[in-house]
């Protein structure tokens, strides 16, 4: 028996998940049957998605319930086995939940690569993030060279990746994002202008950076950053529908996008995707991207906050306090 300490979901937050949100609970993980193996949590994957996942709503999963560990992706290592496929001593990732120690059978989990990238990356350039905007830039936004490619929360996990992927498929690349160290940092890995929401006129700006308009707009954020690139689209463009984290926390529905006319205007299309449609292209998008890494052409960059699983719901908020560059994990001491 091994003795685990794990993060559950106590009640359902209106707003912010505050400290009543989570519970804590430890518990005695029976030995792994047969087929299956215990895995030892190192990081934790924290991304927008989860404030979603308490929601008790229809959506593309179904939600976490009250007393449930909390949803999350994980790396670890195996530390005992009885699977033919995972060997103690594997570096692994998988959806194994807010907790130090996990038994799984080995569904959706994969062994990674430790010499190639830490565990940290392994959760965002090289894992779910990473294939996020390679999806959508790709299968949805149909990028081309030549193109314009605007993307909001672009220092953000998914943002700072969608740029980089784009700017290596010869495209002009804008970034929006909040402040102007998160802007000189993007200007850093290569994107070609940016945009600081907090202190520009964000309309304003963009069509000074793309007087002819956009081809693709990559949107994490939602709101009047989305009516922002609506108003200046170019014809054909792609409005590519990753997240909403500005709406995330509204107590009401938010109003929808009032410029969307535009996409009459400009014949335009809008259109949101899953990481989850794409499953027969995620190993060649991987490939793509460690070699983009180890050529230099695409750096990953992780916040990484130390701790004990307990320290979630506060690390958590930091996604929406905009306290994280690049893709947030929290590190199990």
């Amino acid at each position: 028996m091994t003795k685990t300490t794990r993060v559950i979901l106590a009640q359902r937050p209106t707003g912010l998940p505050d400290e009543a949100t989570w519970g804590r609970e430890v518990v005695e993980l029976p030995p792994p049957g047969d087929g299956e193996f215990l895995v030892k949590v190192d990081h934790i994957s924290l991304d927008p998605a989860m404030r979603g996942w308490l929601n008790d709503v229809r959506s593309y999963l179904p939600p976490v319930q009250i007393g449930e560990v909390m949803r999350a992706a994980a790396t670890g290592t195996v530390v005992e086995s009885n699977h033919p496929d995972f060997a103690v001593g594997d570096a692994v990732t998988g959806m194994f939940g807010v907790t130090e120690h996990a038994v799984t059978d080995g569904t959706d989990v994969r062994v990674i690569d430790t010499s190639i990238a830490g565990p940290a990356t392994w959760l965002g350039a090289l894992g779910t993030t990473g294939l996020t905007a390679y999806h959508g830039l790709h299968e949805v936004g149909e990028i081309k060279a030549g193109e314009t490619v605007l993307i909001s929360a672009a220092a953000g996990a998914v943002g700072s990746v969608a740029g980089q992927v784009a700017k290596a498929h010869g495209c002009t690349v804008i970034g929006i994002a909040g402040g102007p160290e998160k802007c000189a940092w993007l200007e850093e890995i290569g994107f070609d202008a940016t945009i600081d929401y907090k202190n520009d006129n964000v309309l304003r700006r963009l069509r000074e950076v793309a007087p002819k308009g956009i081809d693709v707009f990559f949107d994490n954020v939602g709101g009047e950053i989305l009516n922002a690139a609506l108003a200046n689209l170019r014809r054909g463009a792609r409005v590519v529908i990753c997240g909403a984290i500005s709406t995330y926390n509204d107590e009401r529905l938010p109003p929808g996008p009032s410029r969307y006319m535009s996409l009459l205007v400009f014949r335009a299309r809008m259109q949101g995707f899953l990481v989850f449609d794409y499953p027969d292209k995620d190993a060649a998008a991987i490939a793509e991207l460690a070699e983009m890494m180890a050529s230099g052409r695409l750096v990953a960059r992780e916040t990484v906050v130390e701790g004990r699983v307990e320290d979630f719901g506060r690390t958590l908020l930091g996604l929406f306090e905009g306290t994280n560059t690049g893709k947030l994990v929290l590190k199990i001491a």
